[in-house]
């Protein structure tokens, strides 16, 4: 995949990019799930919290797209924001940056999206590879953040499907 042809790296994005957005309003949807009291909560003391998890899912996704249209990586540690106080100002934020984001890969050239990008000295992909391993990294997270859900109190949204609590409000709707 290191010799990418250009117009290929042109046919990725096009697939991948309605993937991206479909994922990030599923993402949007499990990270507003937690209830706003319940940010804290941790399902055993070495794991992140609910809204740390949440918080590393909306800036690993900003850090892998604004990485691939800057044509590197800037691996700087990026601290949540002190307006980001619960999971409705996450939710802000996620839609804000991923809109700006998902606006500056659609204008990247073949070029630019083939160009081989450097991870960590682990990875050496073209840049719009980096796009499916971003995605693949933000599903990840939001499994895991969505089994904090029901035993922190808040109900699980429908994700590929409907869950149990989609269902039952589904239920609720139709008999009132």
């Amino acid at each position: 995949m290191a010799n990418l042809q250009p117009e290929h790296a042109m046919f990725l994005l096009q697939m991948t990019l309605p993937m991206l957005k479909n994922e990030q309003r599923t993402t949007k949807n499990v990270i507003a799930a937690i209830p706003l009291d319940k940010g804290d909560y941790r399902p055993d003391p070495c794991s992140k919290t609910a809204l740390e998890l949440a918080w590393h899912i909306a800036a690993a996704d900003h850090r892998f797209y604004g990485s691939v249209s800057a044509g590197e990586f800037d691996l700087t540690p990026m601290p949540r924001p002190d307006s980001v106080k619960n999971s409705t100002d996450l939710v802000s934020w996620y839609e804000q940056s991923f809109a700006k984001d998902v606006e500056k890969l659609s204008m990247l050239t073949g070029e630019q999206l083939a160009k081989v990008m450097d991870f960590r000295g682990l990875f050496q992909l073209p840049a719009v590879a980096f796009l499916d391993f971003g995605l693949k990294h933000s599903i990840h997270h939001r499994g895991q953040l969505s089994t904090y859900l029901r035993p922190m109190g808040g109900k699980v949204p429908a994700i590929y499907g409907e869950s149990y609590d989609s269902a039952e409000a589904k239920k609720a709707q139709a008999a009132s």
